[in-house]
């Protein structure tokens, strides 16, 4: 996109602004159609997540509101190996271990075969998660100082829901610029890492070191035969998910029984699945590799299913009328979730990105503006899915200091949506005309001439 200024002139060996090193780049072509790809399939589990949720909080305050709360903690499962659970336990600590093995995925492949290969590309929006987790953490335990049993809440507002953002972004930015969509799921993917991380160092209260070691043990011949199951199976990699998956559910078994919350057993798991990072030479890696298969087979799961019928169990809360409602709000748990969703992510995102142009002298790519950034650091406000699993790792299921923190959870995401809309609305109308002009100058490829600069001389 051209520039509206004229150049100024410069010294002799001096850097113009255009060869300053650029920020939050469009990426390649190819990038962009696998995000996107990505992006509609989360847009789907949105959407089921947002219907979920209404569903439970629907059920939860109506005359049937006791036929929901039994059916969430009806225990199901075997004791002897630590897993007679109820529902609700077994959606969070089961079925989200699906969501975060799939982070675990997503992460490796944007730093190994993605582009963020690139430090230069990859240290934007990684240090922009970091401080959209550092200060709404802050921000919360500034308005809950002094009071020890709220402050436990703090990791609440931390993290962005990837689906429900992704959901939000499909309906008002779907003609934003990639590198804007790339940037978005690449911080909730980063944050929610983090965020997990936290859950790990944080929440872990009586830590068992045997089934511990054993979950080690298993990890590693996990990452062992994920790395050589053709040469000592033989196997296609269509295929090795039958040996893997096996393997993957004991690992997910004994971190449980460690003490451990067995969402970070998916990370891992994750993060053992190798990424092919280039199909040229042709050789007995060439194809897809297991990341991409196993991207396909669980991500339907995990938008369809895993993370929808966790909201479902988690999102119910009894709000008591809305006198009780007005009283939720007013609690620092959820004026500290709020504050720290609504102001805090988009200070914390916008700061710290802001921050590293004027340390580096970078510039934002020309594809988009300051306002757009913002936009997307409000939507990321919207912290659903892994707030709500904090909120009952920090308070306990059933608690009042729960229910009020789930209010706050649901108000901020609502807030931080209908916001991130009243922005990035008019700055898509924006761009369709813009994507309009670029798809009229592609190639006989159909590959915009746009991602195409820089190849040529």
């Amino acid at each position: 996109m051209p520039s509206n200024t004229s150049p100024e002139p410069q010294s002799p060996g001096s850097k113009t602004s255009a060869d300053r090193p650029g920020v939050l780049s469009r990426g390649s072509y190819s990038e962009k159609v696998r995000i996107g790809e990505i992006l509609r399939k989360e847009t789907v589990g949105g959407m089921l997540l947002v219907a979920a949720a209404l569903i439970a909080i629907v059920w939860a305050n109506s005359p049937l509101s006791d036929s929901y709360f039994a059916l969430r903690d009806f225990e199901i499962g075997y004791e002897p190996w630590h897993l007679q659970l109820s529902l609700g336990a077994w959606a969070a600590d089961g079925l989200l271990a699906v969501f975060f093995f799939l982070v675990g995925l997503e992460l490796k492949r944007e730093f190994v075969a993605g582009d963020l290969r690139n430090i230069s590309k990859a240290i934007v929006p990684v240090a922009a998660a970091v401080g959209g987790v550092a200060v709404p953490a802050a921000i919360y335990a500034a308005i809950n100082w002094g009071h020890p049993e709220s402050l436990n809440g703090w990791a609440i507002p931390t993290a962005t829901d990837i689906a429900f953002a992704v959901a939000v972004l499909a309906i008002i930015g779907s003609h934003l610029p990639s590198a804007l969509r790339i940037f978005l799921l690449t911080l909730a993917v980063v944050d929610d890492l983090l965020a997990i991380t936290i859950i790990a160092v944080f929440y872990t209260e009586d830590l068992e070191i045997t089934p511990l070691l054993l979950a080690v043990a298993g990890l590693a011949l996990y990452t062992f035969l994920a790395q050589k199951y053709r040469r000592f199976f033989g196997l296609k990699a269509s295929a090795a998910w039958f040996i893997l998956l096996p393997i993957g559910v004991v690992v997910w078994a004994l971190v449980h029984a460690s003490g451990i919350h067995a969402t970070v057993a998916g990370v891992l798991l994750g993060f053992a699945v190798p990424v092919i990072r280039s199909q040229a030479s042709g050789g007995p890696e060439a194809g897809p590799g297991l990341s991409e298969i196993f991207e396909h087979r669980f991500r339907p799961l995990s938008a369809g299913f895993a993370v929808p019928v966790f909201a479902f169990f988690s999102a119910g809360v009894a709000v008591g009328g809305w006198d009780g409602f007005m009283s939720s709000l007013t609690d620092p748990i959820s004026l500290g979730i709020i504050a720290g969703l609504v102001l805090g992510k988009p200070i914390g995102i916008l700061g710290t990105t802001w921050l590293l142009t004027k340390l580096t002298r970078a510039k934002l790519d020309a594809s988009f503006n300051w306002v757009d950034l913002f936009g997307v650091a409000v939507l990321a406000g919207i912290g659903f899915t892994v707030s709500l699993l904090v909120a009952d790792l920090s308070f306990g299921h059933g608690t009042i200091p729960n229910d009020h923190a789930k209010v706050g959870i649901l108000a901020a995401s609502i807030v931080a949506a209908l916001l991130a809309s009243l922005v990035l609305t008019p700055r898509n109308r924006h761009y369709r005309t813009v994507e309009a002009e670029e798809n009229v100058d592609a190639d006989a490829d159909g590959v915009p001439d746009v991602y195409q600069q820089g190849r040529q001389g």
